[in-house]
């Protein structure tokens, strides 16, 4: 018995992946937009290819922002695989034009304050670890900054840590909004109870991916008691 249904075609089209048709990544936006959510082992099964081939791939797409991880699953033995979907974009979201009308409510003149604000409150969730230094908190920073999709890593300098983001959640609307660095700036105050200043902005001249990076100078006196108090 046939069904009169027609076929589901795929939503995710040429032109907005930015890709050809017979290019892996397009294929793996292609099963992602089909099955909804993939492991590298699930998409590699299907497209008959190694899972390391796919994992390469899965990282570029999701430095990209064409794909998130969105969770874990265990699959046979050995550590459970990273769950990928689509991004919001290429899902079609809308939540870039709400943010940009929620932000021109906003006068110009307050934005700096209210980034600072949302900041300062470590977008909904604290580090419990002020008895550590500066350098053993940065593990559990860089958790909560990834957990915010930053794509951060850490790493000694000599001024002091520097964190690096290897994606802006926000590129983009950041042009156009630059208080939003301000606001990444109070986060990472909040996180790691130290004074930070942003030192590059979406620079790609270490590694070819755009990095915004942060030093981490020295610790803030009463940011503890501040992060116990909210």
């Amino acid at each position: 018995m046939t069904s009169d249904r027609p076929e589901r075609k795929p939503r995710v089209l040429t032109q907005l992946s930015g890709m050809p048709e017979k290019t892996t990544r397009h294929k793996i936006l292609q099963y992602l937009d089909q099955n909804r959510t993939g492991t590298a082992r699930e998409v590699a099964r299907a497209m008959r290819v190694t899972p390391a081939n796919i994992r390469r791939h899965l990282s570029i797409l999701e430095a990209d922002g064409r794909i998130e991880r969105i969770g874990r699953k265990q699959i046979g033995r050995g550590r459970p695989e990273k769950v990928y979907s689509l991004s919001g974009k290429l899902k079609g979201e809308n939540l870039e034009v709400l943010v940009r009308a929620l932000l021109d409510e906003v006068p110009s003149a307050r934005r700096g304050t209210l980034m600072q604000k949302i900041g300062r409150s470590g977008l909904g969730k604290a580090i419990e670890a002020t008895q550590l230094t500066l350098r053993q908190r940065m593990p559990s920073v860089v958790d909560r900054l990834n957990e915010l999709s930053y794509h951060a890593r850490w790493e000694a300098g000599k001024e002091g840590p520097r964190i690096l983001f290897g994606h802006c959640p926000y590129r983009s609307i950041v042009s156009d909004y630059p208080e939003l660095c301000g606001m990444d700036v109070t986060l990472l105050e909040r996180l790691s109870e130290s004074r930070v200043d942003q030192i590059a902005k979406l620079d790609q001249k270490l590694g070819g991916t755009p990095l915004c990076i942060f030093v981490l100078r020295e610790v803030l006196s009463g940011v503890g008691e501040e992060n116990q108090a909210n």
